[in-house]
């Protein structure tokens, strides 16, 4: 078998792994090895085929990485409205307990809410900003 055959069976199989483990980086290394198959067409040595693949992948690995760090906006998962479908959700507040929390009905059912470290407990509309464990973190809205 050709140089190239195998470079493109190892593309299949790393696209494969990455189908099957839902990671994105293994597609990134799918493409270096795709690199290093045209390299392989192009009639380049094997060392050539080898570096061409180990280069391009290690910088489809780096820009994905780039890529993901500026997408993801730095926050806990418990704050993320992109992870959590709670953040953001509005609640109204009619009375606080003297220990700083409140029972509110939330998606039918009921749920304890405190309130952001540094806010004042006043009734009306406030908005979910962060879970602690079984209970919403709120803020004014």
């Amino acid at each position: 078998m050709e140089a190239s055959t195998w470079w493109w069976i190892f593309t299949g199989l790393a696209v494969v792994a990455e189908l099957l483990t839902g990671t994105i980086y293994l597609l990134m290394i799918g493409l270096g090895l795709a690199a290093g198959a045209v390299a392989a067409h192009l009639g380049l040595s094997e060392t050539v085929q080898v570096a061409t693949a180990a280069v391009v992948g290690i910088l489809c690995v780096m820009v994905a990485r780039r890529i993901r760090r500026a997408r993801s906006k730095g926050l806990p998962a418990l704050s993320d409205p992109a992870v959590n479908m709670d953040i953001g959700e509005t609640i109204t507040v009619t009375q606080w307990e003297a220990d700083g929390t409140t029972r509110v009905p939330y998606r039918g059912a009921q749920w304890t809410a405190v309130l952001r470290p540094g806010a004042m407990p006043t009734t009306g509309q406030h908005r979910v900003v962060a879970l602690q464990g079984n209970r919403l973190v709120v803020d004014k809205a």
